[in-house]
């Protein structure tokens, strides 16, 4: 067979095939999305760094137009632009709309009755196409101006970002939070509103994850559950339900991530959520199972033992990564002492691990955490004069916790009025490693008990999913 023949075989072969098929990535939204302040935009916007890190098999098209608002009634209105119909008529698989930020300036405020309305319209023009294109809203970035009449960061926070949420939730909409991608970041921030090709580069590899990440798009742990969503976590569905008089919840992903992965929160529900939010957008699950103030004790434990059996019956991994803040400690690492190989990582932050030496140190001044004293007491039935000697504490466990083998994570901040750092993460962290096991301790110098987590919660996400993957 002639040279010229096979090459044409092989063309109509690879064509009927559909393996010279591209997917077609649309970008709408304003200055940043444009590249607006980089040296050379075509190159250096994130859309043109996506392209770069995505390479064959994609084409990436760059509709932002600066100064351009979600809103119909805004001062520029995106909706009026001839780059909203190059957009719709770009057959796009993939549609990431990057608007928000110019509605928070002064002059748009007075319309924000409107911004639930226009974002969903906006999602429903694209998801009506012929090609039903995947919609991606992304959470306006982080503005660090300080006129308060332009592009003010607390309205976005306060107003764009929750109204965003809210159509996610009521659209089913994908939604990524690029506010807290760069939060922490100002220095990437020449001119205070628009990111260095630095801090371009950091959003494109985002998107980078998002695109290349595999996706189970037809589990439902609803379904499995027989629940129904009754509420919105940051415009993600939850099913809350009762179990043996206990308050649970379960959060769903837009869709799942390969092995159904979870993150189980001990306590403190929707305390600083930065790390479950993350999550749930790479495809975690996240729950909750109330047994506050049961303090880690054996009713605590079997409760969670009842919850974990309904959990993973229901199709989630067999190891469920454990988030613990504050008291929370002793509720994740009592149960993982017991259930060793049911654990992919653990998370705690600030944590209560030696109980007994708080507690004795509180009863000097009750006023504050006198009654979670009392608590402790009656979950463990002890009197005062046993306080001491009690060896129920997380530090007293860490034979048990280390024989698990699974990474874990503690966020210390070294100046906690609460709880102290050294009796509690110092001696625990000393004791893991005398035994060999798998510890990082990562310290916040100059901060108390609160906040928790981080504004950024990047190094918490990477240490879970290298963890879990």
């Amino acid at each position: 067979m002639k040279l010229s023949s096979v090459v044409s075989f092989f063309l109509v072969w690879c064509l009927g095939s559909n393996c010279l098929a591209v997917t077609n990535i649309t970008f709408i939204g304003a200055s940043i999305t444009y590249g607006s302040g980089l040296p050379s935009r075509e190159q250096q916007a994130y859309p043109a760094q996506l392209q770069r890190l995505l390479g064959a098999g994609y084409q990436v098209h760059n509709f932002g137009v600066s100064g351009c608002t979600l809103l119909r009634k805004g001062n520029k209105p995106y909706w009026d632009t001839k780059e909203y119909q190059l957009a719709l008529a770009s057959n796009p698989d993939i549609v990431f709309i990057d608007l928000g930020g110019n509605d928070a300036k002064l002059v748009n405020r007075p319309y924000f009755a409107d911004l639930e309305r226009d974002s969903h319209d906006f999602i429903r023009a694209f998801r009506a196409l012929p090609s039903h294109p995947r919609v991606v809203v992304l959470l306006p970035e982080v503005s660090f101006v300080t006129d308060t009449t332009q592009i003010w960061d607390q309205v976005i926070v306060k107003k764009i970002i929750p109204a965003l949420q809210r159509t996610a939730y009521a659209d089913n909409a994908e939604v990524i939070d690029m506010h807290q991608l760069l939060v922490d970041k100002p220095v990437l921030f020449p001119d205070k509103l628009h990111p260095d090709t630095t801090g371009a580069g950091i959003m494109a590899r985002r998107l980078y994850q998002l695109v290349s990440q595999e996706r189970d798009t037809a589990f439902d742990i609803f379904a499995k559950l027989g629940k129904s969503p009754t509420s919105s976590f940051y415009g993600y569905a939850c099913a809350d339900f009762v179990m043996n008089n206990r308050n649970c919840k379960v959060v769903k992903p837009k869709w799942s991530a390969a092995g159904h992965p979870w993150i189980w929160r001990a306590r403190f529900w929707g305390h600083e959520p930065q790390t479950d939010i993350a999550l749930l957008e790479r495809g975690f699950h996240v729950v909750y199972c109330d047994v506050a103030e049961l303090l880690g004790n054996k009713t605590s434990n079997s409760l969670w033992d009842q919850f974990y059996t309904l959990m993973h019956g229901a199709g989630l991994s067999k190891k469920a990564v454990l988030e613990g803040m504050s008291r929370g400690g002793m509720y994740v690492f009592n149960w993982a002492a017991e259930n060793p190989n049911k654990v992919a990582a653990v998370y705690v932050d600030n944590p209560l691990l030696n109980m007994s030496v708080w507690a004795m140190s509180v009863l000097k001044d009750p006023a504050k955490y006198g009654s979670l004293v009392n608590d402790f007491k009656a979950d463990y039935n002890l009197t005062g004069e046993q306080l001491p000697f009690f060896k129920g504490n997380p530090t007293d466990k860490v034979r048990a916790i280390v024989r698990g083998k699974y990474p874990i994570l503690v966020l210390v901040a070294d100046d906690d009025e609460d709880v102290d750092p050294v009796t509690n993460t110092g001696l625990f962290e000393y004791k893991v490693k005398a035994l060999k096991g798998n510890i990082t301790v990562l310290h916040k110098p100059g901060f108390k008990h609160h906040p928790h987590s981080l504004p950024n919660p990047a190094v918490i996400v990477d240490f879970i999913w290298n963890a879990v993957f």
